[in-house]
């Protein structure tokens, strides 16, 4: 038997060990969330002394070139304290130590346990729909990037190039092989989806003076084009544009929000596109059923 029939024989062996591995996932998933801005902000800094030749003394500290995303060693973001391997398993360790430092016994964020619980159930969610194949690889790896674009938008308002640019290439490279679409529809996608938004963005910033979203978000709807073919771009944009209206009146009705403050969309496209990757067939059949 080979291990794709086995897996195939045993689903609920084959969604437990995918949840752990997830698990595994999402605490390598906070670390990039949490160090690749940094990472950026200090390469911005450094270019931008490069350019206009400062070299006097007020030049800001720079992050050490051992910081990425491997070095340094987890530790305690308050007393730099490090984390040992037993005190770092995903979700178990926050609970044993009860959320606290066990050096200085500094608060730590419950945010990284939910981060790591959440991948481990997306990567379950994702194996269970699309089996152990090749395509569940691609599917992994695109809903990983998705979760980590969703928290560093949430965050700093940024979509990393380095993460959404290598996401429209291998959605390309994926359909080069037909995993999803085919290639022209890929290619279609890709540049409808960027078109559209470029288009919004402009149009918006004529009308009104201001910038509507930044050119990430482009990026990141011509990635999802990539990988799902223009076909899906318009449930896409449905989706993120309905939750991205109900969540920003809530915020301004219910906690007062300015309304000029801006809101992040990368987080309302990448969860749509979430949906349309496992259930675009059926959200469209539910949308014909209900205007029908």
């Amino acid at each position: 038997m080979t291990l794709t029939n086995f897996f195939f024989a045993n689903p609920i062996l084959m969604v437990v060990i995918s949840l752990v591995f997830g698990l595994l996932v999402g605490s390598f998933l906070n670390v990039v969330i949490y160090r690749l801005p940094q990472m950026m902000q200090a390469e911005w800094t450094k270019q931008c002394y490069e350019l206009f030749e400062i070299k006097n003394s007020s030049k800001p500290s720079e992050i050490s070139p051992s910081f990425n995303l491997a070095m340094p060693n987890s530790h305690c973001p308050k007393c730099k304290h490090e984390i040992s391997t037993l005190q770092n398993i995903p979700v178990f360790s926050w609970f044993f130590l009860r959320g606290k430092c066990s050096y200085c016994q500094a608060s730590i964020s419950a945010r990284y346990p939910i981060m790591e619980a959440f991948t481990g159930l997306i990567t379950a969610l994702v194996v269970f729909k699309f089996g152990f194949t090749w395509l569940t690889l691609a599917m992994l790896f695109l809903s990983w990037s998705l979760i980590v674009l969703t928290m560093i938008d949430f965050d700093h308002q940024l979509l990393p190039d380095d993460i959404t640019l290598p996401l429209l290439w291998l959605g390309l490279i994926v359909n080069s092989m037909g995993m999803i679409t085919s290639l022209e529809e890929a290619v279609w996608g890709a540049i409808v989806g960027y078109a559209i938004l470029w288009g919004v963005y402009w149009l918006f910033k004529l009308v009104t003076g201001k910038e509507g979203m930044g050119y990430g978000d482009f990026k990141l709807l011509a990635a999802l084009g990539a990988w799902m073919g223009w076909q899906s771009l318009p449930l896409i944009i449905l989706l993120s544009s309905f939750v991205g209206a109900v969540v920003g009146l809530s915020l301004i009705v219910i906690k007062g929000r300015d309304k000029n403050i801006p809101i992040p969309f990368g987080p309302y496209l990448a969860s749509a596109g979430f949906l349309a990757l496992l259930w675009g067939d059926e959200l469209i059949a539910f949308y014909y059923c209900l205007i029908t």
